[in-house]
């Protein structure tokens, strides 16, 4: 079944599934082209005078902080924010040490406060817990990037930087009923990861809404815990269960190395697996085509680094060109791609590193 075919049932489900969301896509927050404006609030053709939003402006001085990198994708979160801050000879990054600690990470954003930063760029470890902190930032009058993980109020943020996990959910979906090309009798299982976080909900419940599009469900599920070892237990335990498997998806790249060793001392290589987030390796296997994984979900690691784009843009009274809007958007959501062999190029360089 060619890309474009799964392309269109992921974009069809999607609009059914999700309607009302928008998913706005980043790549066009900034140009390179003299053509288009950032610091223009009328709109219209006027706005080519002013020049590109990444010609250089005044100095913005961006406080960051994440969890510890104790994952592929969250260490990669960090690293595309650095990098994407010194793309800029006018942006000032304070990067706060990686800490799994709510009070610590709390500590971190009230020092921003307190060095009168201009930004703040936060994806908190938790969302609920580093609320309070982000609300008095806004108070301070310095406006708060929240990043993957949301607080429970709207009002502790100025923009709100989202993956889209219900659908990666549809992508997995969408794919393995392309696949299946209308085999109803297809055996269908899934890895998801920590089966109590709201991500994980959404991901498998995108999934499942998909598969049911094509008249498919999920025959054998487990968990795991987005860790090597836990993907192999998990994926152990699913093998021993289910004889027969016809798609596999499993959440989490990272974790999905563990499931692929467990594949791989099972013996087993009778079904398709997805793979999801979109790390390097596993793109290499998918570019190789010696592997049982044939495609991956992305969850864009890039977040934090589009975070610090849009808090540049907010801080020098910029606009996201591409828009008519004249003011940066309070909500983002990246869109969940399909990574293939027939498309791993177009992804790869952006690919986290497991």
């Amino acid at each position: 079944m060619s890309l474009s075919s799964t392309t269109r049932t992921s974009r069809k489900i999607a609009t059914g599934l999700i309607a009302g969301v928008a998913v706005l896509v980043l790549a066009g927050c900034t140009s390179n082209s003299s053509d288009d404006s950032g610091d223009d609030t009328s709109g219209g053709s006027s706005a080519a005078a002013a020049g590109s939003n990444d010609e250089s402006g005044d100095k913005v001085v961006i406080g960051f902080s994440a969890p510890a990198a104790d994952h592929g994708w969250m260490g990669s979160i960090t690293e595309s924010a650095k990098k994407e801050a010194a793309k800029y000879d006018d942006v000032e990054l304070k990067v706060a040490e990686g800490t799994n600690d709510v009070s610590v990470q709390t500590s971190q954003i009230e020092t921003f406060i307190n060095d009168k930063v201009d930004a703040i760029v936060l994806l908190p470890f938790d969302g609920a817990a580093m609320t309070p902190v982000a609300l008095k930032a806004m108070a301070a009058g310095i406006p708060v990037i929240n990043v993957d993980r949301e607080f429970d109020d709207p009002n502790a943020a100025r923009v709100t930087v989202l993956g889209d996990n219900y659908g990666m959910g549809v992508s997995a979906g969408a794919y393995v009923c392309d696949q299946a090309d209308g085999n109803k009798d297809a055996i269908v299982a899934e890895i998801a990861g920590i089966d109590s976080l709201p991500l994980t909900q959404d991901r498998s419940r995108g999934f499942k809404d998909a598969l049911a599009e094509c008249g498919l469900d999920v025959d054998n599920r487990v968990a795991a815990d987005f860790t090597v070892e836990g993907g192999s237990d998990a994926a152990e335990q699913l093998l021993q269960a289910a004889p027969k498997i016809d798609y596999l998806w499993n959440h989490d790249d990272d974790q999905g190395v563990g499931v692929l060793a467990a594949i791989d001392n099972a013996g087993r290589d009778e079904f398709t697996m997805i793979g999801g987030a979109g790390s390097k390796n596993a793109m290499e296997l998918i570019k190789s085509g010696d592997s049982v994984l044939k495609a991956t979900v992305i969850y864009p690691s890039t977040q934090a680094a589009d975070g610090i784009k849009l808090a540049r843009l907010l801080v020098q009274g910029k606009s996201m060109s591409d828009l008519v809007e004249v003011e940066v958007p309070r909500t983002v959501q990246l869109y969940a791609p399909v990574v293939t062999k027939e498309n791993v190029d177009q992804y790869i360089g952006s690919a986290f590193e497991s």
